[in-house]
């Protein structure tokens, strides 16, 4: 019997969620997926529907603020397991974003926005290069935002976490590039059209319409792609909008 490859997707929520869809792409790909979220209940939720639609999943509670999280997380991905081969796909996919007034926030919310936002990047990204360099192969692909290349009134928390994780796909993929390591950052420039955004602003879902929203498959369908591309021509950077969407 032939083994699946493994895949990493960190930063799994709702099953309506960019997470949630990568996994389900790289699934559709024939891997085996790690499923890794803060709420156990989420990724085992998300990890159910993968093997009831006929795909390889695992889900793992996994904050990647903790570096023993995600020590453990790597761990199982590299380790032989019965039908799989150790991962050679990551995607770091976690985030939180708030409009704060930069005279209201508190030492303590910027650093946990820094924290999720790019720290939990670095700590992923390092264990990925640990054990991808070894094998001279592998895909490591960051979720970016328009935040990570300007920043917008009430959003310096947001901004700052973001341009700090696209410098570091950056510094990766100039490293690990001539390693084998494709390393790859994706600007999510628009509002996406899942669950966090319908149920917390439904009004703007409404107003914007299915054409004025990015979609989660649309934009799993390009991390696959990334993750195809052959080495002669890789993307570094690509960013993803809604053809309504200015810019």
């Amino acid at each position: 019997m032939e083994k699946k490859p493994t895949s990493v997707v960190v930063g799994v929520g709702a099953e309506r969620g960019l997470g949630a869809a990568l996994c389900r792409r790289f699934a559709a790909g024939g891997y085996h997926v790690l499923v890794a979220g803060r709420t156990a209940a989420k990724v085992e939720q998300v990890a159910k529907s993968l093997e009831a639609a006929g795909g390889s999943a695992e889900p793992m509670a996994v904050d990647a603020t903790v570096e023993a999280d995600v020590i453990r997380l790597f761990d199982r991905a590299m380790a032989p397991g019965a039908g799989r081969e150790p991962a050679d796909l990551v995607a770091f996919n976690a985030g939180v974003n708030q409009k704060i007034d930069l005279r209201e926030l508190s030492a303590k919310d910027f650093e946990e926005f820094w924290r999720i936002g790019c720290f939990g990047g670095f700590l992923v990204g390092r264990e990925a290069a640990r054990r991808l360099v070894p094998l001279g192969r592998g895909t490591v692909l960051f979720t970016g935002a328009s935040a990570s290349l300007r920043g917008k009134p009430g959003f310096a928390h947001f901004s700052a976490a973001k341009a700090g994780l696209r410098m570091l796909a950056q510094s990766m993929a100039r490293e690990y590039g001539p390693m084998g390591i494709h390393v790859a950052h994706v600007v999510i420039d628009g509002g996406i059209n899942g669950h966090r955004l319908v149920s917390r602003r439904p009004e703007a879902v409404k107003e914007r319409g299915e054409d004025g929203l990015l979609g989660i498959d649309a934009i799993a369908e390009t991390y696959w792609h990334l993750h195809q591309q052959p080495r002669s021509a890789w993307a570094q950077e690509i960013d993803l909008r809604p053809y309504k969407e200015s810019f």
